[in-house]
C-alpha cells in the first residue's frame, strides 16, 4: 500500500512541536504530529517563559488561558547562604517592551494541555499519540517516516514534504540525519524538587538564586500552590538520597517553617544533569531540528523551552511560504543561519551565569558577596537583565543591514499598545509590516496591502517613534515573526523587498488601503 502524504510531519508534541503545528495551521498548512506519549507528559519540567515567548503564546490563541495558569514573577534576587539579599533586579509585572510580563512562571503540563486543546481547533492538524518513530528515509521529493503503534505493535509509514524533529534531547530525527551534539563543556548535576502546599511561605514573588559554595540553589513560586526548588548535588549524592520529605527537609527547612511540614505534598523529586550542547547541523535537506533536538541550555536564565519556541516561530512562516509557492525554497537556509548563533549566545550566557553562581569555592563565594551588591552600578547591566530584549539575529538573506552599522535589523519590534487598545502584534498578525515615521503615498500603501502586508504610521512622541529614531531609521520592514528585516529612509525602498505573503486566517480587507496610525 502507498503511504499517505502530508506537507509536514512533526515528530514530538512538546512546546516546540505544538507551536510549529499551530502556526503552520494559521497559514493553512496541513501537518501530522507524531508523539510517543498518548497524553500530556505529566511531570513538571520548564517553569519559566519570558515576555518574548509570552507574545508568541498570545499569537497562538491561548493568552487568556495561559494567564489563568501562570503568575508574573517580580524579578530576580541574588541571596547568600543565609538568604540575605545581595542584589535585586525588579521587573514590572504589568509588562514591558514585549507587551506582557517579562518573567512568567507556570507548570509545563498545564501549558501543554492548553496547546493541545487549542491545536484541536485547527482542522489542518492531525495528531497521533502513542506512536514511536523508528526511522526515516529520503525519497525523490519527500521524506518517509516509519513509526510503530505502541498499543497494537503495528507498523505504519507516512510521507511528508518536510519533517520537523521536535523530539527532544535523545532525538531520533537528529540521529537519522547524522547530526551530532557538540559539547560546550558544562555539566552539573542538580536535584529538582516540586512541592504543592496551600500554606503561603511568605517569600518575595520572584526567582531566588542562592550563592552558596556548599549548596547553590534556586527557588521560585510557580503557582498559587506550587513551588520549585533546585539544589546542586554534591559528589556521591543522587536523587535516591532525597526520595521523601523527611530526607528533603534539611534542604527545605530554611525556606519553610516547621509548622508548614504537614501541609506539604511532594509532587516530584528528580535528578537532572544540566548540560550545554549544540547540534553541529540543524538541517539535512527536507528535515529540520528544533528545540532540545538542536540545543540544550542550562536553566540558569530560564531560556531552555523558549529557545525551542523561537525555533518554531522562525521556521514556520518560512516553511509555509515555500509550501504555498510564495517564497523561494532558499529562504529555508536562513533558519539555521539565524537561529543557531542566537541559541548559542543564550547558551553561553546561561553557562556563564551558572559558573558565576556556583563555582570558585569559598573564595568565589566571598567575591560574589562583594560584587553582587554592586552589579546595579555597572552601566546598562540592570537594563539588560530586566528589558526582556533577546540578542538580535545575525545577518542573513532575511536580515539585511550595512556591514558598518547594524541598526535595528535583526531586532524584534516592540509590542507597544496603541490608543485603541491593540498591540503592534495584533496589527501585524503574522504578516509583513512596514513601520514608518512618515505618510506613505497611496500607491505605496496599496502595494504593501496588495502583497498581504500592513503599513503602520507611527506618530511623534510615541514609543515606536522613539525606537525608530533611536535606531536611526525612518522606516523598517518587519517580517511575519516580528523581526526587522531591513531599514530604509522611505517606504518605496522597502516595497521592492516585500514578497506577496499573508496568513490564511487574516481577516479580509475592505475599502481602499490606508496606513494605520500608531498613537
Amino acid at each position: 500500500m502507498t503511504s499517505p502524504t502530508v506537507p509536514v510531519v512533526i515528530v514530538g508534541a512538546g512546546p516546540s512541536g505544538l507551536t510549529a503545528a499551530t502556526l503552520l495551521a494559521q497559514y493553512g498548512i496541513e501537518s501530522l504530529v507524531l508523539e510517543r506519549w498518548e497524553g500530556v507528559y505529566p511531570q513538571p519540567r520548564a517553569v519559566h517563559l519570558d515576555g518574548e515567548i509570552r507574545r508568541i503564546v498570545e499569537r497562538l490563541g491561548i493568552g487568556a488561558g495561559f494567564d489563568a495558569i501562570s503568575r508574573p514573577a517580580l524579578g530576580l534576587r541574588l541571596v547568600d547562604s543565609r538568604h540575605r539579599v545581595l542584589a535585586q533586579f525588579d521587573r514590572d509585572p504589568a509588562g514591558g517592551r514585549n507587551g506582557f510580563p517579562e518573567a512568567n512562571l507556570f507548570d509545563q503540563p498545564e501549558l501543554e494541555a492548553l496547546l493541545r486543546a487549542n491545536l484541536a481547533l485547527h482542522p489542518a492538524v492531525s495528531m497521533r499519540g502513542g506512536v514511536e518513530v523508528t526511522g526515516m528515509a529520503v525519497e525523490k521529493d519527500c521524506v518517509r517516516a516509519d513509526f510503530d503503534d505502541r498499543a497494537t505493535g503495528g507498523s505504519e509509514s507516512v510521507r511528508a514534504r518536510y519533517v520537523l524533529g521536535c523530539d527532544g534531547a535523545n532525538s531520533l530525527v537528529r540521529t537519522a540525519i547524522g547530526a551530532r551534539m557538540r559539547d560546550l563543556r558544562f555539566t552539573q548535576r542538580w536535584l529538582v524538587v516540586d512541592i504543592a502546599t496551600t500554606v503561603d511561605p511568605g517569600h518575595w514573588g520572584g526567582a531566588h538564586q542562592v550563592f552558596d559554595p556548599r549548596r547553590p540553589a534556586t527557588y521560585m513560586r510557580i503557582g498559587t500552590t506550587r513551588h520549585r526548588w533546585e539544589f546542586r548535588l554534591r559528589p556521591g549524592e543522587s536523587a535516591d538520597d532525597y526520595r521523601d520529605l523527611a530526607r528533603l527537609w534539611p534542604l527545605l527547612a530554611p525556606w519553610l517553617a516547621d509548622a508548614d511540614r504537614e501541609g506539604l505534598e511532594l509532587v516530584r523529586v528528580a535528578e537532572y544533569t544540566f548540560r550545554a550542547q549544540l547540534a553541529d547541523r540543524w538541517r539535512a535537506g527536507r528535515v529540520f531540528l528544533l528545540g532540545d533536538a538542536a540545543h540544550l541550555t542550562p536553566p540558569f536564565i530560564g531560556q531552555g523551552m523558549g529557545a525551542g519556541v523561537r525555533d518554531a516561530v522562525n521556521l514556520s512562516w518560512k516553511l509555509a511560504g515555500v509550501l504555498r509557492g510564495e517564497l523561494p525554497e532558499s529562504v529555508l537556509d536562513t533558519y539555521e543561519a539565524e537561529r543557531k548563533p542566537h541559541a548559542h549566545m543564550l547558551i553561553r550566557l546561561a553557562k556563564l551565569t551558572g559558573l558565576i553562581m556556583t563555582e570558585g569555592g569559598e573564595l568565589g563565594n566571598r567575591l560574589r558577596g562583594l560584587l553582587a551588591p554592586r552589579l546595579h552600578r555597572l552601566p546598562g547591566l540592570t537594563r539588560t537583565i530586566i528589558s526582556g530584549e533577546s540578542p538580535p539575529l545575525r545577518r542573513s538573506a532575511l536580515v539585511v543591514a550595512p556591514r558598518l552599522r547594524r541598526g535595528l535589523a535583526g531586532r524584534l519590534v516592540p509590542n507597544e499598545r496603541m490608543a485603541d487598545g491593540r498591540r503592534v502584534d495584533d496589527l501585524i498578525a503574522g504578516r509583513y509590516a512596514v513601520i514608518t515615521t512618515s505618510d506613505p503615498s497611496p500607491a505605496e500603501a496599496a502595494t504593501v496591502e496588495q502583497r498581504g502586508g500592513v503599513v503602520l504610521r507611527v506618530m511623534p512622541g510615541t514609543a515606536l517613534h522613539r525606537w525608530l529614531r533611536g535606531g536611526r531609521a525612518d522606516a523598517v520592514l518587519v517580517r511575519p515573526d516580528g523581526t526587522v528585516q531591513t531599514c530604509a529612509r522611505t517606504v518605496s525602498e522597502l516595497c521592492s523587498a516585500l514578497p506577496s505573503f499573508a496568513p490564511s486566517t487574516r481577516p479580509a480587507q475592505t475599502g481602499s488601503p490606508t496606513p494605520k496610525a500608531v498613537d
